[in-house]
């Protein structure tokens, strides 16, 4: 080591498994445990948030629309300027090899992701050929149904003109932290997002939905938020189960005056909220039906 230097220490967990998880990930041809090292400070993904991600969930021995999910980081990955280096299909298999590092039905993140490693044009640019890949599985129980508790926050989902709102990109994420933070804070779960028009958009973590008289109504996608994997399996499912699903514009107040309210998302799949500021809710036969007839689905 040259004269005036010091030993790099990395941070606990790099190359070990952490003590709160059991994790695999595959990149650059091989599987690796534990919480290991894929960017260095020149990265431009770890300096530029040039990151592109996908959650599928694995549990009780399935892997609901693992392709549809598989599919999405590749068009994530183009919407940010990045050049997908695998096929949806070859990601899918990589998962399935993953799962057998791990015992038998335990339930696992799965998240495929994309970054750049080089400057483009510009600093600020991503070199899209310098993309690379990295599929990472780590054991995350399954949150039971217990009900959330929201409150509205003061934060705004962006439009496409200001964040690529079409890509499920890590550079939107903060101000989702921002968001979740402020709600903690108060002493809720999660919170409840509007759009820069103060429509609803989403909470925080999930999609969300009401019910009132029977219907059930979600944010209609106006390209502030993704519309999720989950939601959209949710809405076939209720349909063909023969409820009137809507997708509109909805108001904070259309909430509170609901009948019952769930989210939908990839991490905890479908689960009621029991309040919403200072009006408190049941879960309802709606939510109940939802995550009835996705437990149903996932296990085909």
């Amino acid at each position: 080591m040259a004269e005036g230097s010091t030993t790099l220490r990395l941070p606990e967990g790099f190359g070990s498994q952490r003590p709160e998880t059991e994790t695999w990930s595959w990149i650059d041809g091989g599987w690796h445990a534990g919480n290991v090292a894929i960017m260095g400070v020149r990265s431009h993904g770890a300096w530029l948030g040039s990151t592109v991600f996908d959650g599928a969930r694995a549990f009780e021995g399935v892997m609901p629309d693992l392709d549809r999910h598989c599919e999405r980081v590749n068009r994530s990955a183009e919407a940010l300027g990045l050049a997908p280096t695998m096929r949806a299909e070859e990601i899918a298999e990589l998962a399935a090899e993953g799962l057998d590092r791990f015992p038998a039905g335990t339930a696992l993140y799965i998240r495929p992701m994309y970054w750049a490693e080089s400057d483009g044009l510009s600093v600020v640019m991503p070199d899209h050929e310098s993309t690379r890949f990295c599929l990472t599985m780590y054991v995350a129980a399954m949150p039971q149904p217990t009900g959330s508790a929201l409150t509205l926050s003061r934060f705004r989902r962006p439009t496409i003109e200001c964040m690529p709102t079409n890509a499920k990109a890590g550079c939107l994420y903060p101000n989702n932290a921002r968001a979740l933070r402020e709600a903690k804070a108060k002493g809720f779960d999660n919170a409840i997002v509007l759009d820069m028009l103060g429509n609803v958009a989403e909470t925080a973590a999930s999609n969300i939905f009401l019910v009132k008289d029977g219907v059930v109504a979600t944010p209609a996608p106006n390209g502030t938020f993704l519309a999720g994997i989950t939601r959209t399996r949710v809405i076939e499912l209720l349909r063909g189960a023969g409820k009137r699903v809507e997708e509109r514009a909805l108001s904070y107040d259309d909430f509170l005056g609901a009948d019952e309210v769930f989210t939908s998302g990839n991490y905890s799949k479908v689960a009621p909220v029991t309040r919403i500021d200072a009006r408190d809710f049941q879960p309802g036969p709606v939510a109940q039906l939802a995550r009835g007839l996705y437990w149903e689905f996932a296990h085909q």
